[in-house]
């Protein structure tokens, strides 16, 4: 049973002001849980100031072997940190899969957000190895 009550706001990571408002441009709903989906993947454990835990370790996978035993490490660690940290969405599908000729992993997911009536949200992206 979702309902169209609630309304979820975060501050753009553009940090662009609003040309009527003066104000920082505010993401909202479905771009705002997005952008705190891949912010939260991407902040490694210990990166955050008197928070260690939260984040993921998916970039420790990174120099591990690029086969699919590793993307199965990756898919747990995504799976479990999104469980832990962002309540608000429900993981439908979650695929991680090695990319031999551009050296990393494909992560494809999609998810609903919780208490609202909106489509499913996918989310691609491309976990590669920087040096």
């Amino acid at each position: 049973m979702a309902t169209s009550n609630l309304s979820f706001r975060d501050i753009n990571i553009t940090f662009k002001k609003h040309p009527v408002t003066d104000d920082l441009v505010v993401s909202k709903d479905n771009a705002a849980i997005k952008q705190a989906v891949v912010n939260l993947l991407l902040t490694n454990k210990g990166e955050r100031f008197f928070n260690p835990n939260y984040g993921s370790n998916i970039r420790s996978f990174l120099f591990e072997p690029l086969d699919f035993a590793t993307a199965g490490q990756v898919r747990s660690s995504i799976k479990s940190t999104l469980n832990k940290f962002e309540p608000r969405i429900f993981v439908e599908n979650l695929k991680v899969i090695p990319n031999f000729n551009d050296n990393g992993f494909d992560v494809e997911m999609t998810y609903t957000i919780r208490g609202i009536d909106t489509p499913s949200v996918t989310v691609d992206f491309f976990l590669s190895r920087t040096r």
